[in-house]
């Protein structure tokens, strides 16, 4: 079970601090973005709140431990391109060939690098609130399917389906 722990890939994608009014002064609070993943495809993402960086983080982290879910990729990149939506943000992710690098976003980069993804591109549409491009990018991984699924579904070969040479 420790060994598991150690493999995971943990990136805190953003700390916000929060201020509430009160009758001495204001109180400060923190909140903290949270990514956890294996590398392998798989990767949760929680919010974690507190009265102290380190402890949001902490907090954030367990919770994102226990969000942990596999996601569909091909290779190093997704089967095909997808639209994800959360909110006003909208991310378009599609596959790129092998070398090509993560081009995307600040907060969007540090999920797919999580996830365990090599070769993508991601344009980011809409808001750019981290916590909502992130959403709107786990939305759209939701939504990919494997060549053998769609295959199935169209009535087709495997070899109809994937078009992709990488």
């Amino acid at each position: 079970m420790e060994k598991e722990q150690n493999e995971l890939i943990e990136k805190v994608i953003e700390v916000k601090r929060v201020a509430k009014v009160l009758k001495g002064g204001r109180r400060f609070s923190f909140s903290a973005l949270v990514v956890v993943g294996d590398g392998k495809g798989s990767v949760g993402l929680a919010l974690g709140k507190a009265n102290e960086v380190t402890e949001a983080v902490r907090k954030a982290t367990e919770k994102a431990k226990k969000e942990i879910k596999p996601y569909m990729l091909y290779k190093n990149t997704i089967p095909h391109s997808v639209y994800g939506h959360a909110g006003a943000a909208r991310v378009f992710m599609q596959p790129s060939p092998p070398g090509s690098g993560v081009i995307s976003s600040g907060p969007i980069r540090l999920l797919i690098e999580a996830i365990g993804i090599s070769d993508i591109n991601i344009k980011s549409l809409g808001s750019n609130n981290a916590h909502n491009m992130v959403n709107a990018a786990l939305n759209g991984l939701d939504q990919l399917c494997d060549f053998s699924t769609v295959a199935e579904r169209r009535g087709k070969k495997v070899e109809d389906v994937c078009y992709m040479e990488y």
